[in-house]
């Protein structure tokens, strides 16, 4: 049912956690399935330094978030935000059909926590 790199992820997520003072906190989630996903970001230059997150959900979706935060680390906001849920699946060897909606909840973190990084932004100025 799932692939080896969705099995390590869910069983040694990679940055899980929270930043104390992170710049950048998205929080997403799916009422359906009960999955939630909260994304932290410290965005230094337009560069993520580091990114964690705590899911709450199924094994799919924490190994989406692990997958999802170690492909924006160390990428601009703008390379962050090409992140699709298509190439979170692919990075994991894929998913089962009823697990895809765990893809996108991690794009969308991603995209949350960016927009919200933009907000604090303009906020400043």
């Amino acid at each position: 049912m799932y692939s080896e790199k969705v099995m390590d992820h869910f069983a040694h997520p990679r940055n899980v956690g929270e930043i104390e003072n992170a710049n950048a906190v998205g929080l997403v989630g799916n009422a359906k399935c009960g999955d939630i996903m909260k994304i932290y970001m410290d965005i230094q230059d337009n560069i993520i330094k580091d990114v964690k997150f705590k899911t709450f959900g199924c094994g799919a979706a924490i190994a989406t978030s692990s997958m999802a935060t170690e492909m924006v680390k160390g990428k601009t906001v703008e390379e962050a935000l090409e992140l699709t849920n298509k190439a979170v699946m692919e990075a994991l060897d894929g998913l089962p059909a009823e697990k895809i909606h765990c893809s996108v909840l991690a794009e969308e973190a991603i995209r949350d926590a960016i927009e919200d990084y933009r907000k604090r932004q303009n906020e400043q100025q």
